[in-house]
């Protein structure tokens, strides 16, 4: 049984929760919040009676053996760092920090302790991505990767009333590229690696930042085009290419429906039942890796949540993207 505790109780929370309800080895045992209120009332819904307002004296706990961190982006690093230091294993949601360097220290910590750190990316270990990775080769040498995730923040329609909300916040180092890009990001970095160029364009809000934006990255064979938007929707579904027919993905953070179009227009559905919530996948992982007594995953490893975050940086630097948390 491997006993976890939850910094942040935010929606986000309540959906891994209700995720892990299928694992037999995840027991929730303590619940942090900035408010012994807050605390409360959402350990009561778990029946938890380990309640922390102080990080700190949970980082020492002996009630628990992992975290798992929901917190504001700027917040990942810092909170991360002081349950590796104290030995515990953190599932740190996406993205896994506010910058490329946060992320490098994470790693670092976590090797120099021994425990298992894992950036909370649900995507890669859907059944739905194993699928592509095993059916790339069909559709013969890869020219394009093309991802978009654009939805329509209801956060924004406060925002054009004057309230700026955390989502639009730069103190929290959010914005669309760190919120849905990532999406995007994540699973190219895990199919093809780093890219050698990275073009990036946005439009910034009054804010600080970006409402929406576009990437161009450029590999030695290949190129990617990555949409994202938090003021917008789309309904394109993903797409990569290749000389022989092309893979259609749905939904790229989800990926529940995927299938290959040939060049002599046949159609090849490549779609798998995902009978769990699409969270499941991640804790399972995450659970799993501590019972084996390993400190790093084989599909979110450190060198894929380093490199989308170096990539990140680079798309930050060319739009001005700027957070408080890059100066510290």
């Amino acid at each position: 049984m491997v006993r976890i505790g939850v910094v942040g109780t935010n929606w986000i929370t309540d959906r891994l929760l209700d995720a892990a309800k299928d694992i037999a080895d995840f027991q929730l045992t303590a619940v942090y919040s900035r408010t012994s209120e807050k605390a409360k009332e959402f350990a009561s819904k778990y029946g938890v009676t380990n309640l922390y307002t102080d990080l700190e004296e949970m980082a020492t706990s002996q009630e628990i053996d992992a975290v798992y961190i929901a917190t504001p982006n700027s917040y990942h690093a810092q909170q991360a760092i002081l349950f590796l230091e104290n030995g515990k294993h953190v599932l740190c949601e996406k993205p896994m920090a506010a910058n490329a360097s946060e992320v490098k220290s994470m790693i670092e910590t976590a090797k120099h302790h021994n425990v298992l750190l894992m950036e909370a990316m649900k995507s890669t270990f859907l059944p739905n991505f194993k699928v592509i990775q095993d059916n790339l080769h069909k559709i013969g040498p890869i020219r394009r990767y093309f991802a978009s995730y654009c939805q329509y923040s209801s956060r924004y329609d406060k925002y054009k009333e004057g309230i700026v909300l955390n989502a639009f916040n730069p103190t929290f180092a959010n914005g669309s590229l760190m919120d849905l890009g990532v999406y995007c990001l994540y699973p190219l970095i895990t199919l093809f690696g780093a890219p050698t160029e990275v073009k990036a364009t946005s439009m910034m809000l009054e804010s600080g930042v970006d409402g929406e934006g576009s990437v161009l990255l450029k590999y030695d064979n290949k190129d990617a085009v990555v949409m994202y938007s938090k003021i917008t929707n789309s309904y394109l579904p993903s797409e990569i290419q290749g000389e022989k027919g092309s893979m259609i993905i749905d939904k790229i953070h989800t990926a529940e429906k995927v299938e290959i179009r040939y060049n002599d227009g046949t159609v090849e559905v490549l779609t798998v039942d995902q009978p769990h919530p699409t969270m499941y996948y991640e804790v399972k992982e995450f659970v799993d890796l501590i019972n084996q007594g390993k400190i790093e995953s084989s599909i979110n490893t450190y060198e894929n949540s380093y490199t989308t975050m170096q990539v990140m940086d680079q798309v930050r630097d060319q739009i001005g993207l700027v957070y408080p948390s890059d100066h510290k």
